[in-house]
């Protein structure tokens, strides 16, 4: 049963992506600590905290936009990485696990929306 954010699966497997993203973007340029990197991480973050802000609205409609911010910073760290890996800075085997990980929780986000919105009231079709 899930009682809190951090009951789900989801943002637990986000919140270990971060950790997995910090270790990364470690072995990144210097010259990159206020561009790349910062993005990168940001972008990780985002993920499960939007997640967690989301869980705690007191609506399903909110909770709902919450968990597709998610979605959109986790496509947004699929595109950083991407370019790190054009850049030479992370490795294409690298590239590939993470953008595995970055796909399942893609798919998890997707299914807690499917699920938030088999909650949400019906609104009569006028037309029918």
């Amino acid at each position: 049963m899930v009682q809190s954010y951090k009951d789900l699966e989801v943002w637990k497997k986000s919140v270990s992506l971060v950790t997995e993203i910090y270790a990364v973007t470690k072995g990144f340029p210097r010259e990159e600590i206020y561009g790349l990197t910062s993005q990168i991480r940001r972008s990780a973050v985002s993920i499960p905290s939007n997640i967690a802000e989301g869980r705690a609205k007191r609506s399903t409609k909110d909770y709902i936009r919450f968990v597709n911010i998610s979605y959109g910073s986790m496509a947004e760290l699929e595109t950083q990485l991407i370019i790190g890996n054009n850049l030479g800075y992370l490795n294409q085997d690298r590239l590939g696990e993470l953008l595995e990980k970055l796909s399942e929780i893609g798919r998890m986000l997707n299914g807690l929306i499917t699920g938030l919105e088999k909650n949400l009231p019906r609104i009569p079709n006028p037309e029918s």
